[in-house]
């Protein structure tokens, strides 16, 4: 077992050390939960709790239907699973499954929005599970069964189906069916199909296989065309051994008795089994322009490259992240169960699956955003044999797959809210959104297909010796740890990490390039008080100053650094080896994550009390951050006072940067003074109707650095925000600086920006 979970960490490449740590450091695990009404004062208390939680208990005892207006019923699920068939590593225990249901229930706020709620129940007897679930259901919306083992997993959820009238959903079984019947139709699109004729080999027949067949089944391919086959070879009328009711449903008339006489002129092929279960011969044996989704993970029956030795005109699909057309469950449950709890659905049924696959198969053809295609590896993201599918972080499938679902659920007659306003809904849905995730997945990714070299300026520390590794793993290039070169080594050995000969330490005091750098330096620096001498002393001795200037000689893209000292310190040390962007103002800029909505805070970092002029600058180049982020901006320019009231010298100061803005003719939403309240709430600002804000802003912009600091760290601690940056912009060379005692993970963040940044 232990070589199984290694042998996936190499391929997800980070150690196992690496994902314990992930799931320990700060709060343990990864999910908490946050109140959504606030409970400061005895009046707060009294009406969330005793006597004022009494009016909705009997409202929702005379109408049960209102819990879902006082209650989070319509947006909690139940991910809920037994351990017997956890990932890829078999009958576990419920215990065991926990860790993978908190990520289900990540990936379901991260995707969706949708609240969820893990619950192991540890008991492998079908009506123990079901009456368990059962009891429980009242408290949900919906429940997502995971990780059961078949065939239990089929009692299991068609039982749970008849005795709630919430959507009970097996993502295993349906998930897998749904993404796969999407890349079905656009892969018979592309080579020619009609779905009637297809001939369909399925090789595995547990919850996933059964699913898979099932639906294709509803999407128009004739029950006569599939083939299912299990470690026994073909699933055959009259077959007796290893047979159940699920599989029997499917016992095919033919006389193929093993899987390869089942892919002779066969069209296609879902494989949901065994790594090499398929094997080269096999694939020739197939129809013309064969479709082979080869599912199994970590690794797949056959791989891309084994198919392309042996045909040239195969479409692929795996469950790989690492090759094109990746069947990834993540691109369905999310959604689906959004458009289900959106319309109240009773259940999830065939016409609201079929629905969500053929969404699925329409966004895949249409075009593709830069967001997406940045998402590919570098892979030209268009419609065709290696984009069948969309990627995971389109920002698209919030807004199409969910209304897919619902409309079926309503034409269905399984909704029991119907939605009125289509257009309305969509834009909730669009809102519902987390533009900084999918900035970052790309900015990623577009690392990974330009790799940088990346300058670790505090080389012999152990934080920043785990980044380098993780920035390694990950793809995005060569790490350099500036720093002695012994205590580096010493550093790994005590880490218990190994020194890929990869990596580059650099060793200050011995570089060859200590005279050049010595130069460069004086030639800056001479009018401003420094001997020459000082000049060797700082290149030598100060690591941030040696990294700077190693980015500045093109010996390396980019660097990271400032987790051992105050971010001003090590700002002042750049700004002695590297000057502006020609027409740019550096600022820093802070990315605030919180409840789902981001805002950009200016300037975090730089000018500690700008004049108008300044404020203008800061503003534009905000603008543009906001722009690269993903954010179109609208933008607030911050005081104590809001439009005049109370009138002090910022203020003024403030409303003298919006004339000049006004000058300059710039392309975005401004406006200002006004306080942080008015600036990030809806109803505050219809107070002032001639506002030129269009919504909220999304962009502030403070009268003081310190202001921005102060504001950053309280919504990070007290308000729970996920906070990225100060991240600095305007710079000539890209060079980002973590906040004090960062962790090696805010390190990695941060390395990937620059080295985004130095690919432009």
């Amino acid at each position: 077992m232990t070589t199984a979970r290694s042998s996936k960490a190499a391929k997800a490449r980070f150690t196992d050390q690496e994902a314990l740590q992930f799931h320990a450091q700060g709060k343990p695990g990864k999910l908490e939960i946050t109140p959504t009404k606030p409970l400061t004062t005895q009046r707060d208390l009294a009406l969330a709790y005793s006597p004022g939680v009494a009016v909705p208990v009997l409202a929702i005892a005379e109408n049960p239907a209102t819990a879902y207006d006082y209650t989070n019923k319509g947006n909690l699920v139940a991910v809920v699973s037994n351990g017997t068939a956890i990932l890829g590593l078999g009958n576990l225990g419920a215990l065991a499954a926990k860790p993978v249901m908190e990520g289900k229930g990540a990936l379901f706020k991260r995707f969706a929005d949708i609240d969820a709620i893990d619950l192991l129940v540890s008991t492998e007897d079908p009506d123990e599970f079901i009456n368990s679930v059962r009891y429980l259901g009242p408290s949900f919306g919906g429940i997502n069964l995971e990780d059961i083992k078949a065939p239990e997993c089929f009692i299991i959820e068609q039982r749970l189906k008849e005795l709630l009238d919430i959507p009970v959903f097996h993502d295993d079984q349906h998930g897998t069916a749904i993404i796969a019947a999407a890349g079905l139709i656009n892969a018979a699109e592309l080579t020619g199909r009609d779905l009637k004729d297809i001939k369909l080999v399925v090789n595995g027949a547990g919850a996933a296989g059964i699913a898979c067949l099932e639906l294709a089944v509803n999407l128009g391919i004739p029950k006569q065309n599939v083939i299912l086959c299990d470690t026994k070879g073909v699933v055959y009328q009259g077959r007796k051994e290893g047979m159940n009711q699920w599989k029997s449903a499917f016992a095919a008339k033919t006389k193929a008795r093993t899987l390869a006489d089942a892919l002779k002129g066969a069209d296609a092929f879902f494989g949901l089994s065994a790594k090499g279960a398929v094997t080269q011969d096999m694939v020739r044996s197939m129809a013309p322009k064969p479709i082979i989704f080869a599912m199994a993970n970590p690794d797949p029956e056959i791989t891309p490259e084994e198919v392309a030795a042996v045909r040239d005109d195969a479409i692929m699909a795996t469950g790989r992240s690492d090759y094109p057309n990746q069947i990834n469950n993540v691109l369905g449950f999310p959604f689906i169960f959004r458009g289900a709890l959106d319309v109240r659905a009773s259940t999830i049924n065939e016409a609201m699956k079929v629905a969500a696959a053929h969404a699925l198969a329409e966004l895949a053809r249409a075009e593709v955003p830069d967001q997406v295609a940045a998402a590919f590896y570098g892979r030209h993201a268009t419609f065709g044999a290696e984009y069948i599918i969309p990627a995971p972080f389109d920002p698209r499938l919030i807004s199409t797959v969910p209304v897919a679902v619902a409309k079926a659920a309503m034409d269905s007659g399984v909704a029991r809210k119907p939605i009125v306003d289509m257009e309305a809904y969509v834009a909730r849905l669009e809102g519902r959104l987390d533009p900084i995730a999918g900035w970052l997945q790309s900015t990623y990714s577009a690392v990974r297909q330009d790799p940088k070299r990346m300058i670790f300026a505090e080389g012999e520390e152990p934080a920043a010796i785990r980044a380098a590794h993780s920035y390694f793993s990950q793809g995005f290039g060569v790490p350099i740890l500036v720093g002695n070169a012994d205590a580096v080594r010493e550093q790994f050995r005590a880490l218990g990490m190994s020194q890929r000969p990869e990596y580059e330490i650099v060793d200050m005091r011995k570089s060859p390039h200590l005279e050049e750098f010595t130069n460069y330096l004086y030639a800056r620096l001479q009018r401003r008080g420094y001997l020459r001498r000082d000049c060797q002393r700082l290149a030598a001795n100060e690591r941030n100053i040696f990294g700077a200037l190693m980015v500045a000689h093109g010996y390396a893209d980019a660097l990271v650094t400032g987790i051992t000292r105050n971010w001003r310190n090590v700002f002042d040390d750049v700004q002695r080896v590297l000057d502006p962007e020609p027409g740019r103002t550096v600022i820093g800029v802070s990315l605030a994550i919180v409840r789902g909505r981001a805002v950009l805070i200016a300037d975090a970092s730089v000018h500690e009390v700008p004049t108008a002029a300044q404020l203008a600058d800061i503003t534009v180049e905000a603008a543009r951050a906001a722009r690269n982020f993903g954010i179109e901006p609208r933008v607030a320019l911050l005081a104590y006072s809001t439009f005049g009231q109370p009138r002090g010298e910022r203020s003024d100061q403030i409303r003298e940067a919006i004339a000049l803005l006004g000058e300059r003719q710039v392309d975005f939403e401004y406006d200002g003074d006004m306080a942080a309240d008015v600036a990030l709430n809806r109803d505050l600002m219809r107070h002032y109707p001639f506002c030129r804000l269009s919504d909220t802003a999304n962009v502030l912009i403070m009268p003081a650095f310190h202001a921005a600091s102060i504001a950053t760290s309280m919504l990070e601690e007290l308000g729970g925000a996920t906070v990225i940056g100060p991240i600095l912009v305007g710079l000539s060379r890209p060079i980002q600086i973590c906040g004090f005692g960062a962790k090696d993970s805010d390190l990695v963040n941060m390395a990937a920006i620059a080295a985004h940044d130095a690919g432009r």
